[in-house]
């Protein structure tokens, strides 16, 4: 499988943090359309004996939104500057975490940089496995 061009990673990229940015700079816990389907899900699944609580719902969805960073930003620098990857995904959501504590409506919390940094290595050790497989992917 050939390599991706660069320029579609980067187009997938800035898309990617287009929608990252949206999903967490947009009124937060006051607004309750995403979130007020969440809880039915999780209240109906509930009622059937699958009682997940929110909050790990919300852990997982963070660790969720920030696994195509690693593999974009990985493609992008090479699996060898694994350590870049990394801090950068830190350095994004302790940014995303840091304006949350200024937006009205919004939390910020250690728990989000943890699972998105998670995320983002999650994301990492994908593309490692893939390009292990497929050794012109990533370099």
């Amino acid at each position: 499988m050939p390599a991706l061009p660069r320029r579609v990673v980067v187009a997938a990229l800035v898309a990617y943090l287009a929608a990252v940015a949206a999903v967490t700079m947009t009124p937060g816990r006051t607004y309750d359309g995403s979130l007020g389907a969440v809880r039915t899900v999780l209240a109906w699944l509930a009622e059937r004996g699958v009682p997940l609580p929110f909050e790990l719902v919300e852990a997982v969805a963070n660790v969720v939104m920030f696994v195509p960073f690693g593999v974009l930003v990985g493609l992008l620098l090479g699996l060898r500057r694994w350590w870049a990857v990394l801090l950068l995904a830190l350095a994004t959501t302790v940014t995303i975490e840091t304006v949350q504590r200024v937006l009205p409506d919004r939390f910020s919390t250690v728990q989000d940089v943890v699972m998105n940094t998670l995320g983002g290595a999650i994301g990492l050790a994908l593309l490692a496995w893939w390009a292990a497989r497929h050794r012109d992917i990533a370099g």
